[in-house]
Protein backbone atom coordinates (compact mmCIF):
# COMPACT_ATOMS: atom_id res chain seq x y z
CA UNK A 1 0.00 0.00 0.00
CA UNK A 2 0.89 3.20 -1.62
CA UNK A 3 -0.14 6.29 1.06
CA UNK A 4 0.28 10.00 -1.29
CA UNK A 5 -0.55 13.37 0.38
CA UNK A 6 -1.97 15.50 -2.74
CA UNK A 7 -2.01 18.89 -3.16
CA UNK A 8 -5.21 20.45 -5.13
CA UNK A 9 -5.86 23.97 -6.67
CA UNK A 10 -7.61 25.46 -9.18
CA UNK A 11 -10.93 28.17 -10.44
CA UNK A 12 -13.65 27.03 -7.92
CA UNK A 13 -16.54 25.54 -9.54
CA UNK A 14 -19.15 22.89 -8.91
CA UNK A 15 -17.81 19.13 -9.42
CA UNK A 16 -13.99 19.50 -8.52
CA UNK A 17 -14.31 16.98 -5.76
CA UNK A 18 -16.36 14.70 -7.86
CA UNK A 19 -13.92 14.88 -10.60
CA UNK A 20 -10.77 14.33 -7.94
CA UNK A 21 -12.43 11.94 -6.15
CA UNK A 22 -13.76 10.15 -9.36
CA UNK A 23 -9.88 9.22 -10.12
CA UNK A 24 -9.04 8.07 -7.15
CA UNK A 25 -11.90 5.74 -6.76
CA UNK A 26 -11.51 4.52 -10.53
CA UNK A 27 -7.76 3.73 -9.35
CA UNK A 28 -8.85 1.91 -6.42
CA UNK A 29 -7.33 4.51 -4.02
CA UNK A 30 -9.42 5.39 -0.60
CA UNK A 31 -9.74 9.01 0.12
CA UNK A 32 -8.25 8.62 3.72
CA UNK A 33 -8.28 12.10 5.40
CA UNK A 34 -8.44 15.95 3.76
CA UNK A 35 -9.07 19.85 3.47
CA UNK A 36 -10.31 21.84 1.28
CA UNK A 37 -11.67 25.19 1.14
CA UNK A 38 -12.41 28.06 -1.18
CA UNK A 39 -10.05 30.73 -1.16
CA UNK A 40 -9.25 34.03 -2.93
CA UNK A 41 -11.89 32.22 -5.66
CA UNK A 42 -9.63 29.65 -6.46
CA UNK A 43 -10.60 25.67 -4.53
CA UNK A 44 -7.54 24.68 -2.39
CA UNK A 45 -6.93 21.58 -1.02
CA UNK A 46 -4.81 19.15 0.38
CA UNK A 47 -5.65 15.07 0.52
CA UNK A 48 -4.03 11.75 1.59
CA UNK A 49 -4.40 8.59 -0.37
CA UNK A 50 -4.56 5.17 0.35
CA UNK A 51 -3.61 2.93 -2.87
CA UNK A 52 -2.68 -0.61 -3.69
CA UNK A 53 1.19 -0.44 -4.78
CA UNK A 54 0.39 -1.76 -8.43
CA UNK A 55 -2.23 0.72 -8.98
CA UNK A 56 -0.17 3.44 -7.52
CA UNK A 57 1.69 4.48 -11.26
CA UNK A 58 -1.64 4.38 -12.70
CA UNK A 59 -3.27 6.73 -9.96
CA UNK A 60 -0.36 9.31 -10.10
CA UNK A 61 -0.65 9.48 -14.25
CA UNK A 62 -4.22 10.06 -14.34
CA UNK A 63 -3.75 12.75 -11.18
CA UNK A 64 -1.11 14.24 -13.75
CA UNK A 65 -3.85 14.52 -16.36
CA UNK A 66 -6.18 16.55 -13.94
CA UNK A 67 -3.27 19.21 -13.85
CA UNK A 68 -2.92 18.53 -17.91
CA UNK A 69 -6.26 18.93 -18.88
CA UNK A 70 -6.14 22.60 -16.69
CA UNK A 71 -9.01 20.96 -14.63
CA UNK A 72 -7.04 21.08 -10.87
CA UNK A 73 -3.07 21.30 -10.56
CA UNK A 74 -2.37 18.20 -8.49
CA UNK A 75 0.88 18.31 -6.78
CA UNK A 76 1.62 14.37 -5.50
CA UNK A 77 3.51 13.51 -2.62
CA UNK A 78 4.46 10.07 -1.14
CA UNK A 79 3.62 10.59 2.95
CA UNK A 80 6.00 10.43 4.92
CA UNK A 81 6.12 8.92 8.60
CA UNK A 82 3.66 9.87 11.23
CA UNK A 83 5.75 11.54 13.70
CA UNK A 84 6.48 10.24 17.05
CA UNK A 85 4.11 12.51 19.31
CA UNK A 86 6.17 12.31 22.58
CA UNK A 87 4.24 15.84 24.42
CA UNK A 88 1.36 17.64 25.59
CA UNK A 89 -1.24 18.60 23.16
CA UNK A 90 -3.27 21.54 23.42
CA UNK A 91 -5.70 24.12 21.47
CA UNK A 92 -4.56 27.49 21.10
CA UNK A 93 -7.07 30.25 20.07
CA UNK A 94 -6.58 33.71 18.79
CA UNK A 95 -8.83 36.48 18.18
CA UNK A 96 -7.55 40.58 17.22
CA UNK A 97 -7.59 43.08 15.19
CA UNK A 98 -6.42 41.77 12.11
CA UNK A 99 -3.26 43.17 10.86
CA UNK A 100 0.36 41.65 8.79
CA UNK A 101 2.39 39.80 11.06
CA UNK A 102 0.14 37.79 13.56
CA UNK A 103 0.67 34.21 12.68
CA UNK A 104 4.28 34.93 12.20
CA UNK A 105 4.87 36.74 15.35
CA UNK A 106 2.98 33.79 17.05
CA UNK A 107 4.26 30.49 15.22
CA UNK A 108 7.64 32.14 16.10
CA UNK A 109 7.21 32.15 19.88
CA UNK A 110 5.97 28.41 19.31
CA UNK A 111 8.92 27.23 17.36
CA UNK A 112 11.44 29.28 20.02
CA UNK A 113 9.85 26.52 22.41
CA UNK A 114 10.00 23.58 19.86
CA UNK A 115 6.85 23.40 19.73
CA UNK A 116 4.93 21.91 16.42
CA UNK A 117 1.76 22.91 14.90
CA UNK A 118 -0.20 20.28 13.74
CA UNK A 119 -3.18 21.68 12.46
CA UNK A 120 -4.04 25.57 11.81
CA UNK A 121 -7.35 27.31 10.87
CA UNK A 122 -7.39 31.16 10.09
CA UNK A 123 -10.14 33.56 8.99
CA UNK A 124 -11.02 37.32 9.16
CA UNK A 125 -14.24 39.14 9.37
CA UNK A 126 -15.74 42.42 9.88
CA UNK A 127 -15.53 43.21 13.91
CA UNK A 128 -19.22 43.79 15.12
CA UNK A 129 -18.33 46.99 17.28
CA UNK A 130 -15.59 48.70 15.33
CA UNK A 131 -16.73 47.65 11.66
CA UNK A 132 -12.33 46.67 11.43
CA UNK A 133 -10.90 43.58 10.10
CA UNK A 134 -11.25 40.75 12.93
CA UNK A 135 -8.76 38.04 12.49
CA UNK A 136 -9.52 34.73 14.11
CA UNK A 137 -6.71 31.53 14.54
CA UNK A 138 -7.35 28.51 16.21
CA UNK A 139 -4.06 25.72 16.19
CA UNK A 140 -3.48 22.42 17.28
CA UNK A 141 -0.03 22.41 18.58
CA UNK A 142 2.19 19.58 20.18
CA UNK A 143 5.05 20.16 22.48
CA UNK A 144 8.52 18.40 22.54
CA UNK A 145 8.62 16.09 25.90
CA UNK A 146 9.11 17.75 28.82
CA UNK A 147 7.67 21.29 27.94
CA UNK A 148 4.41 22.11 30.12
CA UNK A 149 1.64 24.01 28.77
CA UNK A 150 2.27 26.99 32.14
CA UNK A 151 5.56 27.91 30.05
CA UNK A 152 3.70 28.29 26.53
CA UNK A 153 1.41 29.88 28.14
CA UNK A 154 3.32 32.38 29.98
CA UNK A 155 4.96 33.19 26.53
CA UNK A 156 2.16 33.76 24.61
CA UNK A 157 0.42 35.98 27.25
CA UNK A 158 3.19 38.49 27.27
CA UNK A 159 3.18 38.04 23.36
CA UNK A 160 -0.77 38.75 23.36
CA UNK A 161 -0.44 41.72 25.50
CA UNK A 162 2.22 43.24 23.23
CA UNK A 163 -0.25 42.57 19.64
CA UNK A 164 -3.21 43.38 21.79
CA UNK A 165 -5.06 40.17 20.61
CA UNK A 166 -6.66 37.67 23.03
CA UNK A 167 -4.78 34.45 22.91
CA UNK A 168 -6.65 30.99 25.25
CA UNK A 169 -4.73 27.94 25.17
CA UNK A 170 -7.29 24.29 26.25
CA UNK A 171 -5.90 21.59 26.83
Amino acid sequence: MNSFVLTVLGDDRPGLVDQLSGVITAHGGNWERSQMARLGGKFAGIVQVNVAADASAALQTALRELSDEGALHVRIDLAGAEPRVTGARFVLSLVGTDRPGLVHSVAAALAEVGASIEELDTATSEAPMSGGPLFEATAAVVLPAGLTIDLVRDRLEALADRLMVDIDLVD
